[in-house]
């Protein structure tokens, strides 16, 4: 089966393809055996570490969670720094620090952006412990957010935030490869938030705060000009999204009114500056993801959508009561 095909099928009411359940359960057992192992001997290191993850691959808007958890921590008193895997990097050494001028290639996407977002020390490592000490060491840093580390479980966390797409939910329920869950629905109840990106999923007795996606100003990749989204409305565009649900992006400048040309790329693609050359000048709106990475042969009718988590008053003093906690924790 197709890897396309396989993704479409967890996203449907039928139940999972009854020839992939063995597997399923097989993974199951192995992920179950793995987490054991590793809490037995996970690692503290000398500051609190909030988990930011999901336990559905694909994108549910944890990115900009991460970078909304940063801005906030900064205000409540806390000096925040990140650590993340740095999916796809290929760094000089490990960890390596990421600055927001570092390249893309080199420390990953995500990574760079955060730090472009933020200003805060950012540091990637496929091992989370290392990466925290060495934030700790080389930064001014009091508290750490893991992004997405939420089955790296030899760092000890003392908060764990899990986000859920809300269209999409957790699809099939089922582990992988049978459905797109790296941990069973049950272990949604052990974290202690638990975060909804959009309208729809909820879950019976758990509860939840829910995120909406704010759309920013568009930004030139190549210059300093602005343009409200409503602009382009009635306009044609092509419309660029390497992530992990490129859907989401395209439904939000359809709302806006606009036509879109879709291209949805792979999540964390390599662009090449052919892979944007589509034969004529309409407008070309892409992700704040993607344009970390064209931005250095972007063109000049490149446009880049940032966008914002917000939550209600009610839902982000949740979270900051659950973090003001860690002070007493230490």
């Amino acid at each position: 089966m197709k890897a396309s095909r396989l993704q479409a099928s967890w996203y449907t009411d039928g139940p999972a393809p009854a020839v992939l359940r063995p597997l399923a359960t097989l993974y199951g057992s192995l992920a179950s055996a793995r987490r054991r192992r590793l809490q037995a001997r996970a690692q503290h290191v000398d500051a609190p570490v909030i988990v930011v993850g999901n336990i559905a691959v694909g994108g549910t808007g944890k990115t900009p969670l991460v970078i909304w958890l940063v801005e906030q921590l900064r205000a409540w008193g806390w000096r925040p720094g990140v650590v993340s895997r740095g999916y796809g990097a290929r760094p000089p050494r490990l960890p390596c620090e990421v600055l927001p001028e570092s390249d893309p290639a080199e420390c990953g996407d995500e990574p760079v952006l955060v730090a472009q977002r933020t200003g805060a020390p950012v540091v990637i490592a496929p091992d989370r412990v290392a990466a925290c000490r060495t934030l700790l060491a080389h930064g001014n840093v009091d508290i750490i957010v893991s992004d997405d580390g939420l089955q790296h479980y030899r760092l000890a966390r003392d908060l764990e935030i899990g986000v859920v797409d809300g269209a999409r939910g957790l699809g099939n329920g089922a582990l992988l490869p049978a459905g797109p869950l790296r941990e069973p629905p049950a272990r949604l109840r052990e974290l202690d938030l638990v975060v909804v990106n959009g309208d729809g999923w909820s879950e019976p007795g758990l509860p939840l705060l829910r995120m909406r996606l704010q759309a920013d100003l568009l930004r030139k990749l190549a210059g300093e000009e602005r343009s409200d989204l409503v602009a382009f409305a009635g306009r044609r565009v092509h419309a660029v999204a390497g992530i992990g649900h490129p859907p989401r992006f395209f439904a939000t400048l359809r709302a806006a009114g606009i036509e879109v040309i879709e291209h949805a790329f792979a999540d964390h693609h390599r662009y090449r500056p052919q892979d944007l050359h589509f034969g004529d000048a309409l407008p070309v709106l892409m992700t704040e993801k993607d344009a970390v990475k064209c931005r250095p042969f972007a063109q000049a009718h490149w446009w880049t959508l940032p966008v914002s988590a917000a939550f209600d008053a009610a839902d982000a003093d949740r979270v900051q009561e659950s973090v003001a906690l860690l002070r007493t924790m230490r």
